[in-house]
This record gives C-alpha cells, sequence and structure tokens, in this order.
C-alpha cells in the first residue's frame, strides 16, 4: 500500500517506517524537524516537513501522496515529564490529537483514503472500579483527575471521530511504551530513587515493547477490521511487582516507599491515582482479530533485554513463525 504516516520522528513512529518498508510499503512520513529527512530519504521514504497543526499544509501534503492508508502517531512529548501537571505538558499532544486529527481526517476525505489508523493509549484513563483487566468494550474513566481531564476528553474525541467517519478507521489504544528511546526518562528517574512505589502499588500497568507496537500497527494496516484494539503484552501487572523488577534490571537499588499522602504532595493526584488504582488491558481482541502476538510477551524480560536495542527473543527470528511479528532489518538501528 502507499501509507502516509503522521509523525515519523516519534519513538514509535522511529520503529515503524522500517517495518513497513520491510514489507514492501510505500512509505511517505511527516517530520518537524527538517534535518530528519535525510534519513527518511536514505531509507527509501518520501519525508515530508510539515507542522500537524496546519490544516492547509498536511491536506496538500496527504493529496500530493495519495495513500491508500493514513497512520496517525502525532505526538509531542518532550523534555522533562511533569505528570502533576498533566494537562499543560500534554497540551501540544492533545491539540494532535484534536486539532491534528481533524486535519488528517479532513485530508483523507479530500484524497477519498479508504483506511485510517489512529493512536490512543490505554492505562490511567481506564475506569478505576471493577474488574482490574478491561477489554476493549468497558468505559474509560468517567472521573479522571481535575489534571487529566483535558487528556481524557483528548482522547475520547479521537477514538470518536475516527470509529464515527466514514472510512475504515481503526483505534489502537497502545499500552505503556518501553524500549529505544520510550524509556530513558524513566530508567533515570528510577536510577536516581526518583520513582517510588507510592501506597502498596496496587495499580495495574499493561506494557508493550515498541517493536511490538508497531508490528501490532502493521497487523491493523493490512488485516484489522474497524473498531478499537488494545495493544499491550500479555502480563498486566501491578507496579509493587513490575517496578522492583525493572530497577533490577537497570543496576538500579531498590524503589523506595510513600504513602499515598506523600506522593499527592510530591507529584500530584495523578500519579497516585496511576499508581495505586490503575487497571491493566486485555490483548486478546488483538491477538484473536488481528492475527498478531507481541514477540515481548511480559515486560518481565523485555525489561532485562529490551530496553536499549530491538534485539528479539530467541523463538522470534523466524519470520514465518505466525506471530504476526516482522523482525527489523537493522535492529539496532535508529
Amino acid at each position: 500500500m502507499r501509507v502516509f504516516v503522521a509523525g515519523a520522528s516519534g519513538a514509535l513512529g522511529r520503529r515503524l517506517v522500517p517495518q513497513l518498508t520491510a514489507r514492501g510499503h510505500q512509505v511517505t512520513a511527516t517530520v518537524r524537524n527538517p534535518d530528519r529527512a535525510g534519513a527518511l530519504r536514505a531509507a527509501g521514504v518520501e519525508p515530508v516537513v510539515v507542522d500537524g497543526l496546519d490544516g492547509v499544509a498536511v491536506g496538500e501534503a496527504v493529496v500530493r501522496a495519495k495513500p491508500d492508508a493514513i497512520v496517525h502517531q502525532m505526538t509531542a512529548l518532550g523534555g522533562k515529564s511533569d505528570l502533576k501537571h498533566f494537562d499543560r505538558w500534554f497540551a501540544t499532544t492533545n491539540r494532535l490529537r484534536t486539532e491534528g486529527t481533524e486535519h488528517l481526517l479532513a485530508a483523507a476525505r479530500a484524497a477519498g483514503v479508504g483506511r485510517f489508523i489512529i493512536q490512543s493509549y490505554t492505562g490511567w484513563n481506564n475506569a478505576r472500579t471493577g474488574g482490574s483487566i478491561k477489554t476493549e468494550d468497558d468505559q474509560l474513566d468517567p472521573e479522571p483527575a481535575a489534571a487529566q481531564r483535558e487528556s481524557m476528553a483528548a482522547i475520547q474525541f479521537l477514538e470518536r471521530a475516527v470509529t464515527n467517519a466514514p472510512l475504515h478507521g481503526i483505534v489502537l489504544r497502545y499500552g505503556n511504551f518501553y524500549g529505544p528511546g520510550a524509556s530513558d526518562s524513566m530508567v533515570e528517574l528510577i536510577r536516581k530513587r526518583q520513582f517510588p512505589i507510592i501506597g502498596r502499588g496496587r495499580g495495574i500497568w499493561s506494557w508493550i515493547h515498541l517493536d511490538d507496537a508497531a508490528a501490532a500497527t502493521v497487523a491493523a494496516l493490512e488485516r484489522g477490521e474497524p473498531g478499537v484494539y488494545n495493544i499491550v503484552d500479555d502480563d498486566p501487572a501491578a507496579v509493587a511487582d513490575w517496578l522492583p523488577h525493572l530497577a533490577t534490571s537497570v543496576g538500579a537499588k531498590r524503589p523506595m516507599r510513600v504513602p499515598s499522602w506523600v506522593g499527592r504532595l510530591l507529584a500530584g493526584t495523578p500519579t497516585v491515582q496511576w499508581s495505586t488504582e490503575a487497571r491493566g488491558a486485555s490483548n486478546e481482541k488483538a491477538k484473536r482479530e488481528l492475527d498478531w502476538r507481541p514477540a515481548w510477551s511480559s515486560w518481565r524480560d523485555g525489561f532485562r533485554h529490551a530496553l536499549t536495542d530491538a534485539r528479539l527473543p530467541t523463538d522470534t527470528h523466524d519470520p514465518d513463525n505466525g506471530s504476526g511479528n516482522i523482525p527489523l532489518q537493522q535492529p539496532r538501528q535508529q
């Protein structure tokens, strides 16, 4: 297919584009920084330097590319994280999730694009009541923390916009990313013992390695039916379980424990709720309907072996193993 990837320079976009080209797809990819265009062109990708919030420029780029499918991976997270002021930290990303989505959908209509895949999220936004593992049919949190209301609204907007659009719309709710370029800041905090277990650490997190997220995106592009899919590994786990394991994996001291009131004072309500009340996600629908399996089926192995490179588990190197995963041609390059 001719695929238009909006947001090729993000952590996931950098892992996705090589997988698309390895599968024989013709890729046009957007970047904001002109310095990144040369590397894309050298990899056989047609680069487009464009601001995702410039509707006219986005529309012109899509019409010129004449794609069969659009993949929306635009985000704008960088620098120091600020979970205490979550919506402020996510302000530009939320605009890309709303205005940017509108621009791409309008461009899709103008260019007659048939398939549209968009990045969403599963994690802190899951309802914090009921079962510990949520499916795509479970509601999102009706009462998010005050500092996350704008971000929740942006996620709900993009999901409605794509699933209600008159095209083949697919929403991929990725879990928490780890891997090259995605987990560096968290690892740094853990090494400094600045990422404690809050309360009993009973919040459930679902993880996904970037390469597995990219492979699921390719699977959705090639054979996904319209709808919403959770893209996570097989092992949802409480913070009290995965955080000490991650610390050990990177050679750090065991995380400290702090009571919830201290966590709220230092890091804000969103962090406390995420650490103590979060719900994980099931990947059964994605495995069943996309014929996809995460190569790193658990963060337990992924944290030990794949935080900083893209090596696949030894039993997944065969491209015909039926897992839906696509080994990268040059896994150490970014």
